[in-house]
């Protein structure tokens, strides 16, 4: 069944604020030019919602959310509340984790949805009355032709115990994690040859919302479970923290043509790789939120990046090249409609490539140059 927002021309219309914007941007870079997407030049950051500060960063777009002793509580306590949070900023791939107890409740949906502009997605459902299944889906430029890419993987009580909720996206696959465990995996080529899979910056969203309100249409009231009964409510999410890695940190990005490939993303004030070392035929670098290259010149400078990085706890990184996107592990069995299936998402293998020319080229050529020019004016 399709992800909530999908419905949301259905769906009631005092619940639009979280639903409707799921399929609602502001400029559609596939369609005009659009003004830049604010970044973060932190590579990790971390939000504890226990307290009112982890709530920074965050903006409110629908209901009321407030930190408490759970974490953050999002409360469904009469038809029409949806409250929902999303960062104030763009990460370009990247992994998030969310320590989430989901809402109870029939037809009530705990969703946590990564989202683009040009409405490429990848999520995270919980429904109310399910107690052992978590929905995954993803979503590429807004294609709602098919719905046949949600998989639900098992998760025990996900509305009486707080789980980890992973998703590692990266250019040439997503994975989806519960506790540390690998429950999915999305190749680049699995989604439509990779036409349709997520690769524009993302904004991370967090809500609840009644997908089973009785004003909502038939679809998307059987795909929640079944009618709401407000009579129950108050129905409640809890949120403890949220961490997140943004693996291409940059003030802003920038859509350079209407294409919606991750090739005609351009970071602006992007951080540079300070340190490298190869290891296994693989670039690690770590990343500086300063651009050295900008401070050298006096000049802005302006990146267009699309790597696959995995960013371990001392914030390095692996860059792999920036040439067209390809399926790396060719082992993930898919199922008829093309999207992996659950079995195929254990062990995968981790992609490597050997980087180091174009790293070297891209980072270390102008301060080689700048080395040699120096050694001559000293001669």
């Amino acid at each position: 069944m399709p992800s909530f927002f999908k419905y949301a021309a259905m769906a009631l219309a005092v619940a639009a604020p979280f639903a409707s914007a799921q399929t609602y941007t502001d400029c559609n870079p596939l369609k005009k030019t659009c003004p830049a997407d604010a970044g973060s030049t932190e590579s990790k950051m971390s939000f504890d919602f226990t307290k009112p500060s982890g709530l920074n960063k965050w903006k409110t777009t629908a209901g009321k959310v407030n930190a408490g002793p759970n974490g953050a509580a999002f409360t469904v306590a009469q038809q029409g509340d949806a409250p929902t949070i999303e960062t104030d900023f763009y990460i370009f791939y990247g992994e998030v984790s969310v320590t989430m107890q989901a809402a109870p409740g029939q037809g009530i949906v705990s969703s946590i949805v990564f989202e683009s502009d040009d409405l490429d997605e990848i999520d995270w459902e919980a429904l109310g009355g399910n107690t052992a299944q978590i929905e995954t889906n993803y979503f590429g430029k807004g294609d709602t032709s098919t719905y046949n890419r949600d998989t639900w993987p098992a998760v025990a009580n996900p509305q009486t115990t707080f789980h980890t909720y992973t998703v590692n996206w990266q250019k040439d696959k997503t994975v989806w994690s519960i506790d540390g465990t690998p429950v999915r995996t999305l190749q680049y080529s699995d989604a439509s040859g990779g036409s349709r899979y997520p690769q524009t910056p993302m904004r991370v969203r967090i809500g609840v919302w009644a997908g089973g309100d009785p004003r909502n249409g038939k679809g998307t009231i059987e795909w929640a479970g079944g009618a709401t009964d407000y009579s129950k409510a108050p129905f409640s999410m809890y949120v403890k923290s949220v961490s997140i890695t943004n693996t291409n940190p940059a003030t802003s990005y920038t859509y350079t043509d209407n294409s919606g490939s991750s090739g005609s993303i351009k970071m602006n004030g992007a951080g540079t790789l300070n340190e490298t070392s190869v290891s296994s035929g693989v670039v690690s670098a770590t990343t500086s939120a300063t651009d050295s290259k900008s401070t050298a010149t006096g000049t802005g400078t302006h990146t267009t990046m699309a790597t696959t990085v995995h960013t371990t706890a001392t914030s390095s990184i692996e860059a792999i090249s920036t040439g067209s996107s390809s399926s790396i592990d060719a082992s993930s069995s898919t199922s008829k409609s093309g999207s992996p299936s659950a079995a195929s998402s254990s062990a995968q293998p981790t992609a490597s490539y050997n980087a180091a020319p174009s790293v070297v080229a891209s980072y270390l050529g102008p301060v080689s140059l700048l080395g040699l020019v120096t050694a001559l004016l000293q001669l």
